[in-house]
């Protein structure tokens, strides 16, 4: 039987931080959908469908290819605990920076296991990424700061390409 898992996020823009969760987390299972989900308490930056390019370009750029092990998806509407459900997922992954993080993570962790008895893993994010935050990354860039320590080269110039949008 294969391990099948689901790493959502609103990756708004995606970050170093979340690419590293995603490798680690594809070497742990045997598929892994990557979900870009709708948070209606945000107002994304960029559309779904430009995350999941940004997402798709960044794993190309660290040599981590989608394929039949790796997807990247959307989910603009529904419970997440329902998409796990369609592609026989049995786990849900979250990375984690610090506690507030996981005291928003789990109530939510606990809810999915009592819709649909999908685990959720949490997985800490490497030390050197653990202070960034997609919001932060934004915030950095739309005041001309440098990214680059932050996010892949493609989310760098979709910030600066944003951010002059905006200006102009």
């Amino acid at each position: 039987m294969s391990s099948i898992a689901v790493y959502p996020g609103s990756f708004d823009p995606i970050t170093l931080g979340h690419l590293d969760v995603a490798r680690r987390a594809a070497g742990i299972f045997d598929e892994l959908h990557i979900l870009v989900v709708h948070n209606p308490a945000k107002s994304p930056l960029f559309s779904s469908e430009e995350r999941v390019e940004l997402i798709r370009a960044s794993l190309g750029e660290l040599g981590i290819h989608s394929g039949a092990k790796l997807s990247v998806d959307t989910l603009d509407s529904g419970l997440l605990v329902n998409y796990c459900k369609m592609v026989s997922a049995s786990t849900i992954i979250k990375g984690f920076r610090n506690s507030s993080d996981l005291d928003y993570e789990l109530p939510m962790a606990q809810v999915n296991k009592d819709l649909a008895a999908v685990e959720t893993i949490f997985m800490a994010s490497a030390p050197e990424h653990g202070l960034v935050s997609s919001s932060l990354v934004k915030q950095v860039a739309e005041l001309d700061g440098d990214v680059s320590k932050y996010v892949s080269r493609a989310v760098a110039r979709a910030l600066a390409s944003s951010s002059a949008n905006r200006k102009g």
